[in-house]
């Protein structure tokens, strides 16, 4: 297609949000003339079930529960007042105390005011508020009212790490523990050695720990019973990969300094624009029409997401667990085997010109691309000075556009199809937009395909092989010290009644062995030496 026909194509595709300045360009993707006549049908059906789940109809029928995370930035629509005033004084709550640890009328004992926060979660418990964080931030500058730091995994080392960057200001540091149940190891492990740590320093944990959980879970009792300087909910109905928008980020947010409104405000609004049965206007409903026409609705190639942005190298990794957990499903809702999915990954633009764009346009052709475009090319301070000219009337911007440019021309010409969303600004309004397009868009996605975006049974399935593990540990552990002589992985399954976790015994003494923890090592054969 030439220059000219392709100009003609984008302005007949073009989707334009002028209330958001974001607009979404589906004219580099090689869909057929008849293709939106041809999914009208299944589009539509698509509309009336997101129609029904926002007005509480039961849309995760697995677990029996309706999905709320729309209501978070529109309470007024939820199916009863109970929840409406939920969100509502939740996000009321949330401010008062962000103002009251701003304005120092809540303190930590040992210092005249809490500088950081550390939020431990996992997941989307940890993903959203991080992407924000990144986003948003401002390491270093005085517009972040307080420093954001993350621990999000039960890896040791980088425990150690994230205490070692916090260092001497763990005294006046705000510890935000997020997790539904309370029972999420890694979540509990963080809050543990977090626990241990200012202890050890002489300090008091719970006057310094915010609790973000369902009431009445095990973490909403431990902190109720201990003291803990906050509490604020979370909802079955809410879940963690769509949680940004609840207490999970905007709690972090209110205290970085963020303007959570605008979040919100953005969100609601690119809700307000994906509800309407208009699909050539609707960017979340052309948007999931192009994951179907580019995967032939069953996952056959990857998204890979470039957005060209520094602040938005966290999106690709948000992306990963929304998309990915929603429609990674082995099930449909009529309980057939369709192993459905979309795998997501990138990095950023135009770092990615020098990593992998290579196999992308001369290898296998195995993907589709999202391009994610920032018209403006600072914010804050920077924003207001003479843009500097890195050659005679080009700026280190005018580069970044013409890579993303360069680069989509350069796929084009070897028939490799893209989006592209375009953003006027990087703001708390625009990415709570993002956000909120991808949501209805995966939304929108799961109901063509005929499966359940809201329930993660394969997640559940690798907690429970990970506490069989430990349970392998605990009783080799057990034997070794009833029965320190030497013996092999086999011998110590056998003896166990476990032959067939022969492989897990020897993976378990390697670990205890390589810490140290009591297991010695020589020769094939393992003993207890502690």
């Amino acid at each position: 297609m030439d220059r000219v026909a392709l100009w003609q194509r984008y302005k007949k595709h073009l989707c334009v949000c002028p209330s958001l300045g974001l607009s979404l360009d589906i004219s580099r993707m090689d869909f057929p003339d008849d293709f939106f006549a041809w999914m009208h049908g299944p589009m539509q059906r698509a509309y009336e079930a997101m129609a029904a789940l926002e007005a509480g109809e039961i849309a995760n029928p697995d677990e029996k529960r309706m999905v709320g995370h729309y209501w978070l930035r529109a309470p007024q629509m939820a199916p009863n007042p109970q929840i409406r005033q939920q969100i509502e004084k939740t996000l009321a709550d949330i401010k008062a105390f962000a103002a009251a640890v701003h304005g120092k009328k809540l303190v930590p004992p040992a210092a005249p005011k809490f500088t950081d926060v550390l939020l431990i979660g996992i997941g989307g418990s940890a993903l959203g508020p991080q992407l924000v964080a990144e986003a948003l931030g401002n390491p270093g500058s005085k517009r972040d009212r307080m420093k954001l730091h993350f621990m999000d995994n039960t890896d040791p080392d980088g425990i150690e790490r994230t205490l070692n960057q916090i260092g001497v200001r763990l005294k006046s540091t705000l510890v935000v523990v997020v997790s539904k149940s309370g029972g999420t190891k890694e979540t509990r492990n963080g809050m543990l050695e977090v626990g241990h740590a200012i202890a050890g320093k002489g300090l008091s944990f719970p006057a310094q720990a915010v609790a973000i959980t369902c009431e009445g879970s095990q973490l909403d009792q431990h902190a109720q019973k201990q003291g803990w300087l906050a509490r604020f909910p979370m909802w079955d109905l809410v879940g963690g990969r769509t949680s940004v928008m609840s207490a999970v980020g905007l709690v972090p947010m209110a205290l970085q300094g963020v303007d959570v409104d605008a979040l919100l405000g953005g969100a609601a609004e690119m809700d307000r624009i994906t509800r309407q049965a208009d699909t050539a206007n609707n960017p979340a409903a052309l948007l999931a029409l192009m994951w179907h026409h580019a995967t032939g609705g069953r996952g056959a190639k990857d998204m890979v997401m470039l957005p060209y942005k520094d602040r938005l190298l966290l999106l690709s990794r948000y992306l990963q667990q929304l998309v990915m957990e929603s429609l990674g499903k082995e099930l449909d809702l009529s309980g057939q085997h369709v192993r459905q999915g979309i795998a997501v990954y990138g990095n950023k633009g135009s770092t990615d010109q020098h990593a992998y764009v290579q196999q992308l346009r001369d290898g296998v052709d195995n993907f589709f691309v999202t391009f994610i475009v920032v018209l403006r090319d600072r914010v804050g301070a920077g924003a207001g000075r003479p843009p500097y000219e890195v050659d005679p009337g080009i700026t280190s911007g005018d580069y970044l556009s013409g890579f993303w440019q360069g680069t989509r021309e350069a796929l084009h010409e070897k028939g490799r199809e893209s989006v592209t969303i375009t953003v006027e600004r990087l703001d708390a309004r625009s990415l709570g937009a993002v956000i909120a397009l991808y949501e209805r868009t995966v939304g929108f996605y799961a109901t063509l395909v005929n499966i359940n975006a809201y329930h993660q049974p394969g997640v559940e399935a690798g907690k429970k092989a990970a506490e069989a593990v430990l349970d392998v540990q605990r009783n080799v552990v057990a034997h070794l010290k009833q029965n320190p002589a030497a013996a092999t992985p086999e011998e110590l399954a056998e003896r166990l009644g476990i032959t067939p976790q022969v492989e897990t015994v020897h993976h378990v003494l390697e670990h205890l062995a390589a810490n140290k923890r009591g297991v010695v090592r020589g020769r094939g054969k393992y003993a207890w030496n502690g």
